[in-house]
């Protein structure tokens, strides 16, 4: 058997090649070159979730290949037909709620595959939904949550949102595409609004992405005048792995900037697994480039949970549904 060197994991093996692929998670882009922990680890939790559908019966779902070839069995994807209308990637009837109302929403210029988000078990939307889900139904209990999470956050919550931007090709926002997986909205004392912005990163690795040069010089004003990074950092952000991370940071900026004054205070905030080693590394690569880190932070799954801010019902279900053990 495949012996474990990943610390996080508390079995006492990783699943096999021959496992995986009975599973239907044996998929080639799960391999990252020259990083054996993060492949073991993205292995892991989709064998994971693949067992948890089996465990609750549910149908498995395909992906689909080249024209004229049949689609390919996935183990830790849903029935897209069951999934919808069942809504079983969501743990609890409140996250089905709010999963259910974002499905329906429409924001402007979103690009949103609300069939991966139904039926892709991996789905970091799907995950952000478990985590907070619950707390859109309840702002009492959100506001308790934020201020156990993130004590310095002022004001009350509001309002829980997912899959939100601001503007989408707003140019009185960052002018881009990004958006938020998850936005608590707070209310202040003097009647303007704070963000607590976050990116739910469960086992995606950082890939290089470019900047459009013509969209640069805005998110270059905004990251100027945010005062928020070390001399130079436009340039080590804009071609580099920390590119995704920095430009969600940058619309979480231009909403502080926002000639309006709606928005006055603000925290992007990235919540991953600790097993994503990757996720640990860019976040610390990005902090190096950090003048003043008021508006950013991290937090772990492990961590959130361990607040102890949610029931203990959705803490245990969303235990055994995203962290092998």
């Amino acid at each position: 058997m495949q012996r474990s060197s990943v610390q996080w994991l508390t079995w006492s093996r990783l699943p096999s090649r021959e496992e995986l692929e009975a599973a239907h998670c044996w998929l080639d882009h799960d391999a990252v070159p020259g990083n054996q922990e993060v492949t073991d680890f993205r292995r892991a939790v989709r064998y994971h979730n693949a067992m948890w559908r089996e465990t609750n019966g549910f149908p498995i779902g395909t992906q689909r290949t080249r024209p004229g070839v049949p689609p390919r069995l996935i183990g830790s994807q849903l029935d897209r037909d069951f999934a919808k209308e069942s809504g079983a990637t969501f743990l609890t009837d409140k996250a089905r709620a709010a999963g259910r109302a974002r499905s329906d929403l429409v924001e402007p210029q979103q690009r949103f595959d609300r069939q991966l988000f139904w039926a892709d078990l991996l789905s970091s939307e799907a995950l952000a939904v478990n985590l907070f889900g619950d707390l859109r139904a309840d702002l009492a209990r959100a506001d308790r949550a934020v201020h156990t999470w993130w004590p310095d956050a002022p004001g009350r919550v509001a309002d829980v949102r997912f899959y939100h931007s601001p503007g989408r090709f707003d140019p009185a926002y960052s002018n881009s595409l990004r958006s938020f997986d998850a936005m608590f909205v707070l209310d202040l004392d003097d009647g303007t609004q704070g963000a607590v912005a976050v990116d739910v990163t469960y086992r995606e690795v950082a890939n290089r992405e470019g900047v459009k040069p013509t969209h640069l010089p805005r998110f270059a004003e905004i990251h100027d005048r945010s005062g928020a990074f070390v001399p130079g950092a436009v340039d080590a952000f804009s071609r580099s792995l920390l590119a995704v991370m920095w430009l969600e940071h940058i619309l979480l900026l231009s909403m502080l900037q926002h000639a309006s004054g709606h928005w006055t205070w603000g925290r992007y905030v990235i919540v991953h697994p600790r097993g994503n080693t990757d996720a640990v590394q860019r976040i610390d690569e990005y902090r190096g480039q950090l003048a003043d880190d008021a508006t950013f932070a991290s937090m772990t799954i492990e961590g959130l949970l361990g607040a102890k801010a949610l029931t203990p019902r959705t803490t245990t279900a969303l235990r055994r549904r995203y962290l092998p053990k």
